[in-house]
């Protein structure tokens, strides 16, 4: 579904947000043929594009906020290909962005400016699969949904379920910290990380590619690359840890008067559920009324309410994992937390009502051009957010929605403000940085799972120390002296 609605707004009109005081730094070298040459003979095949036309989808983002002026689009194989495509870079001073399934919601995958894009979507072999320690290695090109489908046939998981799985790539959800709907369960994709191959800015390997669970042997090198969001080097494979496959779920869908009684809620299926939790998500009213408005095949399957509330449960027999939901309905009821509900008793019932929570994307890019957000706060001041910014936006005539939804259980809220007519400069004027200073303030985080990018690296600086910054500065250094790869993004004025 998601791949659909990347292909949708690839033919829709661009809306490019403007960044007045960014500017291509001198810093770098203009690309001439005789790079160009050495690049197609590195990578034959039609594997160095230089097509305006082929190469305009690696240069606007998903949500077509971002469109950079790249001429080159390199697609290696192998890591060895990544590994002489980087020597070069980093001896003509070529900038570079690598690129994975380019999902990004930050303007992280897309150049900014004339940045060679280095795609790693052929870098895409799934390599050896260990049933005893449940550790698979992939290359960082593989789509997590294939990854997926191969663990499944083994009787695992993967450790992170997106939205975007049908598109994204592993390297990419591991460079960005990828969080999706099981948190809960599994905990954030850096706990599942075990290993990881990367290649440098010039082009030498950091191998790190363990694949055992315990390894208390010096500084763990792996870990700054998770979540760079490629600025320090660029993954190439990953050893991950897969979860044993449950073959029992069991899933309820659940309507409330307010948002403390979703919190309540959500306390009471920790309590009942217990080991068998596997995804808590909300939705408010406005959030759900779009779902049941613009998507096809989505039904109305209870009594409407102001909040929704999602609950899975995993286990080893679907009667347990539906037995502990029946016993959390009945609670919540008696308790007046919710006012009604339905409990999944098939698996088209199941996937029906998981597409009301992850197609919400595809309902909001059907109502307008979207504003949206990604934050970490304290479960208690999630809505508020959402409340004071409805109230900030009545000044508006255009903006149609302003909505609520996310990962409940881990604290994650997606803010989105639909408007009529187009991006609008005086929107997110009234939104940034208001929204991102809310946020600081509440102790939360300006990102909770989207990363920085372009658009948010210049607020950075709310939710880290100086001397957070300033660190952070100097492994860009270390890792990359030249600032060959990403720039612009992640460090505020890493470029001088």
């Amino acid at each position: 579904m998601w791949s659909q609605i990347v292909r949708r707004l690839s033919t829709s009109p661009l809306t490019r947000v403007r960044h007045p005081k960014l500017r291509r730094s001198p810093h770098y070298a203009t690309l001439t043929d005789k790079d160009i040459s050495f690049f197609e003979r590195l990578l034959p095949d039609g594997r160095a594009i230089t097509n305006p036309d082929d190469c305009l989808p690696y240069n606007i983002d998903w949500i077509k906020t971002c469109q950079g002026q790249s001429q080159l689009i390199l697609r290696p194989k192998t890591v060895d290909e990544v590994q002489a495509i980087l020597r070069y870079c980093y001896e003509r001073q070529l900038a570079v962005c690598p690129q994975s399934g380019n999902t990004s919601l930050a303007g992280g995958s897309v150049p900014v400016f004339d940045e060679i894009v280095l795609s790693l979507r052929s870098l895409n072999s799934i390599g050896d699969f260990d049933e005893n320690s449940g550790v698979l290695i992939a290359d960082a090109g593989c789509i997590l949904e294939t990854l997926n489908n191969h663990v499944l046939q083994l009787g695992h998981t993967m450790p992170l379920d997106l939205g975007a799985k049908g598109s994204c790539l592993i390297g990419g959800n591991v460079a960005t910290n990828a969080g999706g709907i099981r948190v809960v369960r599994f905990g954030s994709l850096r706990s599942a990380v075990l290993g990881l191959e990367i290649v440098l800015a010039d082009g030498s390997i950091l191998d790190c590619l363990t694949s055992l669970r315990k390894d208390n042997t010096g500084i763990d090198l792996k870990q700054p690359f998770i979540g760079s969001e490629g600025i320090l080097g660029i993954i190439t494979r990953v050893a991950l840890v897969c979860p044993s496959a449950m073959s029992g779920v069991g899933l309820g869908f659940f309507s409330s008067s307010s948002f403390e009684n979703i919190l309540s809620t959500m306390r009471l299926a920790r309590k009942i559920c217990g080991e068998t939790l596997s995804a808590i998500e909300f939705l408010d009213e406005s959030t759900y009324n779009l779902s049941l408005k613009n998507l096809q095949k989505i039904n109305n399957p209870i009594e409407p309410n102001k909040f929704y509330i999602l609950v899975e449960t995993m286990s080893s027999t679907d009667e347990q994992a539906k037995t502990t939901l029946e016993k959390l309905a009945n609670a919540a009821l008696e308790k007046e937390f919710i006012t009604d509900g339905t409990l999944a008793q098939d698996l088209t019932q199941y996937k029906d009502l998981w597409s009301i929570r992850e197609r919400v994307p595809e309902a909001l890019v059907s109502d307008g051009y979207v504003f949206k957000y990604d934050f970490s706060l304290p479960p208690s001041r999630m809505y508020k957010l959402v409340e004071e910014t409805q109230k900030r936006m009545k000044q508006f005539s255009n903006v149609r929605n302003v909505t609520g939804f996310g990962h409940l259980g881990d604290q994650n809220l997606h803010l989105n403000i639909t408007v009529k007519n187009g991006y609008s400069d005086e929107i997110k004027h009234a939104l940034e940085p208001w929204l991102y200073e809310w946020v600081a303030k509440e102790r939360g985080s300006i990102s909770a799972e989207h990363g920085l990018g372009l658009h948010k690296s210049k607020y950075l600086q709310l939710n880290k120390g100086k001397q957070s910054l300033e660190l952070m500065k100097r492994m860009k250094n270390m890792f990359d002296p030249k600032c060959i790869l990403n720039p612009y993004k992640v460090i505020p004025y890493q470029i001088d």
